[in-house]
């Protein structure tokens, strides 16, 4: 009898495992038609159909939950995708993709609280950081308090220096808090030909930021020097500014204007600057030069195509100016890289480019007559803020110019910038 008993339950036991390993199957079938329903087909009811009825045969299969989110993710019904993440993470925190779904659904919902608490609880569980740090980044910028969120760049950028995004976020933030500076300029050109240069340009400015964007007055004073004497000099004035348009765009506008010949007539420019996701940033712009030679006066308009990367801790830029006079067309090409070390005035530079562009400060006074001619160019800067309050930056500058068709010199320029803070 006893053997019997023994027998009888073994069977059972036998049974039982069968119908749990046949249920097993069932739900894993179901679960790979459901998904495929789901992510292939495009049919959500399906899913869902299918997801419940997995459900009914077995509770605790916590898979068919996270799909029921996701259904309801994808259909905007934030509230029920919240239910089933929630349901999910509360019950096993071994779903870690389920973090990347219910943090940006909390946000999107406003429950800043319950999205941290996610956060949080993920960098607890070791997931990887730079997501959450996203997601930490993006309540701020939602919650709009522009002084917490530049608080939080600066010192993520301390920690973690190669945030690309973060670096083009705090740079735009960095400009947007009250302030102001006042800076001298120097520069100075040599060439490698007797009796020519070298060429003086000096300027003054002061720079007033405040939370809508920047105005920046400047005075600039040029003396061009041939064989140890001045050949030509004068004042350029100076009003341009910066000014946001939106959260992850600005445009400047300058106006100069000059009635020495070593300077241009006039200068008008204006810029549409827009940051996108990723680090990228793009340009639009269009600028206006009058010159007013002996000959008579002559207009130049320039076009700017302009497209930036940031990248860990550099910054890429590369602009292309297409120019014209009449019917005359010259190109000129710039490529900037900035390798940030610090603030947003923390960094080395290296330059390269083609062509004359009218951006460029110390040759401007010859933009006429070197606009039509090659030029290739190259050099190097150092930028750093000592103390908080000092802004130096030193920069030389190699270019290889043709000055008349077919002949060329080497120009050798140095500049020092200095700007006080107060």
């Amino acid at each position: 009898m006893k053997t019997n008993i023994k027998v009888y339950f073994c069977l059972l036991l036998i049974l039982a495992s069968f119908e749990a390993t046949a249920q097993k199957i069932d739900t894993d079938s179901l679960l790979v038609q459901a998904y495929k329903e789901f992510n292939e087909k495009n049919n959500s009811n399906q899913a869902k159909k299918l997801a419940w009825q997995a459900i009914a045969i077995a509770p605790d299969y916590l898979d068919f939950h996270v799909l029921l989110g996701r259904i309801h993710q994808r259909a905007s019904d934030l509230d029920s995708a919240s239910f089933y993440f929630n349901y999910v993470l509360e019950r096993n925190k071994a779903y870690e993709e389920v973090y990347g779904y219910i943090i940006p659904i909390e946000i999107s919902r406003q429950d800043f609280e319950k999205a941290k608490f996610w956060i949080d609880d993920a960098k607890s569980s070791g997931l990887p950081l730079g997501p959450l740090l996203g997601f930490e980044h993006q309540i701020l910028i939602e919650r709009g308090d522009q002084r917490v969120e530049y608080d939080f760049l600066k010192n993520l950028l301390e920690q973690y220096p190669d945030q690309s995004t973060f670096r083009q976020r705090f740079n735009l933030l960095d400009s947007r808090f009250n302030s102001d500076r006042v800076g001298l300029t120097y520069s100075l050109t040599g060439f490698d030909r007797d009796g020519v240069g070298p060429w003086h340009l000096a300027g003054a400015q002061y720079i007033r930021e405040r939370e809508w964007g920047s105005l920046i007055g400047r005075v600039n004073y040029a003396d061009r020097l041939s064989s140890g004497e001045s050949i030509t000099n004068g004042f350029q004035y100076e009003l341009e500014s910066y000014f946001f348009t939106g959260k992850m765009s600005y445009s400047y506008v300058g106006v100069a204007y000059s009635d020495a010949i070593v300077f241009p007539n006039w200068r008008l420019g204006y810029s549409y600057y827009k940051n996108f996701i990723n680090g990228w940033e793009g340009e639009l712009g269009l600028r206006y030069t009058k010159v007013t030679p002996p000959e008579g006066d002559r207009v130049f308009r320039s076009g700017i195509i302009g497209i930036g990367k940031y990248v860990g801790s550099y910054w890429i830029n590369l602009r292309t100016f297409i120019q014209n006079e009449e019917s005359s067309i010259y190109p000129a090409f710039t490529l900037t890289t900035r390798y940030f070390f610090g603030g947003r005035f923390d960094y080395f530079t290296f330059i390269a480019g083609y062509g004359t562009s009218p951006d460029e400060r110390t040759t401007l006074g010859q933009f006429e007559n070197r606009v039509a001619l090659d030029s290739y160019r190259a050099g190097a800067g150092y930028y750093k803020t000592f103390g908080k309050k000092v802004l130096f930056g030193l920069q030389f500058m190699y270019n290889y110019q043709e000055f008349s068709p077919g002949v060329t010199q080497s120009e050798f320029e140095g500049t020092l910038n200095l700007q006080y803070r107060f």
